[in-house]
């Protein structure tokens, strides 16, 4: 496995709305865990493959103590309720906005072996499931602020400006 360099906005690749998984074989499994292992390495909950230049919809999320999520070809199925979020991403780096979310959001998607699944979302699930999905529809958090002052600036950690 590798870890993959993550596009940052204004990258174009970022904006495209990336196509469907036809053939669940082995260079889909090693982008699979090349996501997974990038994610962890940055520190993220989640990654879609446009992220790190691959225009394909797979998508991984790794919550704390919980083991990988992996799904291909996401599509929402429904939403319940709204709540407002802060929000940020890899591609947009020192940065979190106050958006909207769904409480709870139910999800068909393919796992790796092209089997169908459904998954429900509640809390942070369902939030990185929305966050993640809209990535492979061309679409970043910074698209849902209700306004330019709903984003801020954030203190970059330690490690970043060690680099």
């Amino acid at each position: 496995m590798s870890i993959l360099p993550i596009r940052l906005a204004p990258d174009l690749m970022l904006r495209q709305k990336a196509k469907r998984v036809k053939y669940f074989d082995g260079s889909i499994q090693k982008l699979i865990g090349d996501m997974q292992e990038t994610m962890h390495a940055a520190e993220g909950i989640g990654l879609a493959a446009p992220q790190v230049g691959i225009p394909l919809r797979v998508i991984v999320i790794g919550l704390p103590e919980e083991e990988d999520i992996v799904l291909l070809n996401p599509q929402v199925v429904r939403k319940t309720g709204e709540r407002v979020v802060d929000e940020s991403c890899l591609s947009i780096p020192g940065y979190v906005g106050e958006v909207k979310r769904a409480i709870s959001i139910i999800v068909k998607a393919r796992d790796p072996s092209g089997k169908e699944i459904r998954i429900r979302g509640e809390k942070v699930l369902s939030h990185a499931l929305e966050h993640e999905i809209d990535h492979i529809n061309g679409i970043l958090y910074i698209d849902h602020l209700e306004t330019p002052d709903k984003l801020r600036k954030i203190k970059p950690t330690k490690t970043e400006t060690e680099t």
